[in-house]
């Protein structure tokens, strides 16, 4: 098997869905089932924060949340823990600027989809030399999901490495909704990443299809 192509990721990457069980209100598992009802085209558990599932119960969820994307045809990836990667065979990882060095990554999972957080043209070239497959470039819009966020920064980053003739695919996240996510794919994303807005969403279904219907134009 060899690396996902462009064009595959960037079809995939339209409606990203990011979660771990401190996100939800409701059983993860369902809400997942709900997201990918309305339509999300790619999926990853983030299993972080205050109160987060370590060690079986983490694995667990892992593999029930993994097992509903197969099921569905839905790529699913792992937030930073590349051992537990490995072990249930996720379809790739996603990796911030503190998290394991890139090109480390790489070696380890193999062709396996590799998405790396990039906020800098400095930090956008080492990713691509260390084998990213595509970029994370947020927060786009303020965002409470995440403590340790960086400074909100629009889509002036996304814009300047289109400029710079960055091709890879590009997904932008933080604070993103159905009312400012087109802002996010004019300026040159090929797609959005959404948690809480669509975790805790009254209807998760029709939330999904609203931020479909934003971007899809």
């Amino acid at each position: 098997m060899g690396r996902t192509s462009k064009e595959t990721l960037k079809d995939a990457l339209k409606v990203y869905f990011i979660m771990g069980s401190v996100n939800c209100t409701n059983y993860p598992a369902e809400v997942l089932r709900e997201a990918i009802a309305g339509g999300i085209t790619m999926f990853q558990y983030r299993e972080k924060g205050k109160g987060a599932l370590i060690g079986d119960e983490k694995y667990k969820l892992a593999k029930e949340l993994q097992t509903i994307c197969r099921e569905h045809g839905i790529p699913f990836l792992v937030n930073d823990d590349i051992e537990l990667a490995m072990s249930i065979n996720a379809d790739g990882v996603h990796i911030g600027q503190e998290d394991e060095p890139a090109d480390y990554v790489r070696k380890q999972i193999g062709d396996k989809i590799l998405g790396i957080s990039v906020h800098t043209l400095e930090q956008a070239t080492d990713a691509i030399q260390s084998g990213a497959d595509y970029f994370g470039v947020g927060p786009i819009f303020p965002t409470r999901t995440k403590e340790d966020a960086k400074p909100v920064q629009g889509t002036t980053v996304i814009e300047e490495f289109r400029a710079e003739g960055f091709t890879v695919p590009i997904v932008g996240i933080g604070g993103i909704t159905a009312e400012n996510a087109a802002a996010v794919i004019e300026a040159g994303a090929d797609g959005i990443s959404v948690i809480t807005a669509i975790s805790q969403a009254k209807s998760i279904p029709a939330t999904v299809q609203e931020l479909r219907r934003s971007i899809l134009f």
